[in-house]
């Protein structure tokens, strides 16, 4: 019996249904994937506005700022410090720590491609599982080939990984500025604090000086019947006094030469005959405000955000890995037994193909991966919350400080005018014949106090300063694609 022509094919009638079967298998692999759950970082990333800070551009302070106060001493200090610190050289060291792992991370997005060779030679055992002439057999067999790989990272892994380790990148470069802001700041301040010891030490050796003229024109008054012997032994017991302060101020000068000397990374020579003058350091104007955008320079600040978009880009990554990993492998070489047809064309070899990794049962290891991701997230989220709120506060403590220091300056100087010219007049009616030099020497007496008081006065001002300028970030102005700290920030 002829049966009518068709075109029916039993291949052809399969293959659908090994299309269909495949498909199948894949989706009961998706589904077989072992499920991430819905679990996701519970912190929230604290906004400016939350904390009264205004959003206004500022320029306050410039990244060289101890140059506003114009002293090239300081401005010398400021250098050979920067260039001598082992802590900022060590910060730098872990920056390009953090840079060389954010390429580790990069080169996961790219094709690999390796070469290998080798020469192998071999004996078969005659009691093998090749019977002769196979079994006995020794042989040399040659490889050559360049293997290639690529992971299409359908699921964003490896691209989460590397904003990850940018993350950290960024967070290290933060923190090596930190330790620049840290190391600039404490040079002035010492600079600072011994320029006011070179000042009192300077009133208390006028100090002296009058108290021994004092003692010396008692004396004389005493001996002429005008004074008694108790007017001169307190004008003479102050002048023991005085001249343990002024060695006391001597030793604390010397410390804080060492101590700036040690900030610089130098020994007490590099120091030694360091003597600022108080008077030619003038105390710049402050900011009437506190922008966001002063608090969100400051380095620490800006460190624990980029931590955060690291922490954040873990739990992607850690998300990541309940999804199949598909790599592209490739090779190509030759192969041979012996060398004789080692670079024949015969002797080629090659494959290509997908490998597809997919994660079914793990033991819970991903799920608790995942977890400690999503906490280590909520930890940086609070961890960035404290440093915002303990960046406010030191600005907000600074700048109270400064203004009631500038009060005070304002009033003692008002005090030393009205000191200075009641000193001016007695000087004038001793001058006319109507008084003594005791009286004038006595009248000179609140002008040094008042004078001790301002110098300071102005050092705690400066210091203040100075403080003020670490606490709004030290000019640092972080990178162009760090959000700032008045942008809405939150964990996904």
């Amino acid at each position: 019996m002829n049966l009518p022509h068709s075109s029916f094919s039993p291949v052809a009638a399969r293959r659908p249904a090994w299309r269909l079967a495949a498909v199948a298998f894949a989706v009961a692999l998706l589904g077989g994937c072992a499920s991430p759950g819905s679990g996701k970082p519970q912190a929230r990333m604290l906004q400016a506005r939350q904390l009264g800070l205004q959003s206004a551009p500022a320029v306050f302070p410039a990244e060289d700022w101890w140059k506003s106060f114009g002293d090239p001493r300081l401005d010398r200090l400021e250098q050979q410090a920067l260039a001598g610190s082992p802590d900022l050289r060590q910060a730098q060291a872990r920056e390009r720590q953090a840079q060389a792992a954010t390429g580790i991370a990069r080169s996961a997005l790219r094709p690999h491609l390796g070469a290998a060779l080798s020469s192998t030679r071999s004996h078969l055992s005659e009691y093998g599982i090749y019977p002769p002439p196979l079994g006995g057999m020794t042989y040399t067999e040659n490889q050559a080939a360049l293997q290639g790989s690529w992971d299409l990272d359908f699921f964003g892994r490896n691209r989460a990984r590397l904003r990850a380790a940018i993350g950290q990148a960024r967070a290290a470069q933060a923190q090596a500025q930190a330790v620049r802001v840290v190391i600039t700041a404490d040079v002035a301040q010492a600079y600072f604090r011994l320029a006011g010891l070179v000042a009192q030490g300077q009133v208390l050796q006028h100090t002296l000086q009058q108290r021994e003229a004092i003692a010396r024109l008692v004396g004389e008054r005493a001996r002429a019947g005008l004074d008694n012997t108790l007017q001169q032994r307190q004008a003479q017991a102050q002048i023991p006094q005085l001249r343990v302060s002024v060695q006391a101020n001597e030793q604390a000068q010397q410390q804080a030469r060492d101590a700036l000397a040690a900030l610089i990374g130098a020994g007490p020579q590099a120091t030694a005959g360091l003597r600022p003058e108080l008077r030619d350091v003038p105390l710049p104007a402050l900011p009437r405000e506190l922008p966001a955008s002063l608090i969100g320079r400051r380095p620490d600040v800006v460190a624990a955000r980029w931590q955060v978009q690291s922490a954040l880009a873990s739990v992607d990554e850690a998300r990541a890995r309940f999804y199949p990993d598909i790599n592209l492998t490739a090779f190509v070489g030759l192969d041979a037994l012996g060398w004789d047809k080692f670079l024949n064309v015969a002797s080629r070899t090659w494959g290509v193909g997908p490998a597809l990794t997919l994660p079914i049962f793990e033991g819970g290891a991903l799920r608790a991966n995942l977890r400690a991701t999503d906490a280590g997230a909520d930890a940086a989220i609070e961890q960035y919350n404290s440093t915002l709120v303990g960046a406010v506060r030191e600005a907000a403590d600074a700048i109270a400080a400064r203004r009631s220091a500038q009060q005070q300056i304002e009033q003692q100087s008002q005090a030393l005018e009205l000191a200075s010219q009641a000193h001016a007049l007695v000087r004038k009616r001793f001058d006319a014949g109507l008084g003594n030099e005791l009286m004038v020497l006595q009248a000179q007496a609140p002008v040094l106090q008042l004078q001790q008081l301002g110098a300071e006065l102005k050092t705690q001002a400066l210091v203040d300063d100075v403080a003020l300028i670490r606490s709004l970030g030290g000019g640092y102005d972080g990178d162009a694609a760090t959000p700032h700290a008045d942008a809405p920030l939150a964990a996904r």
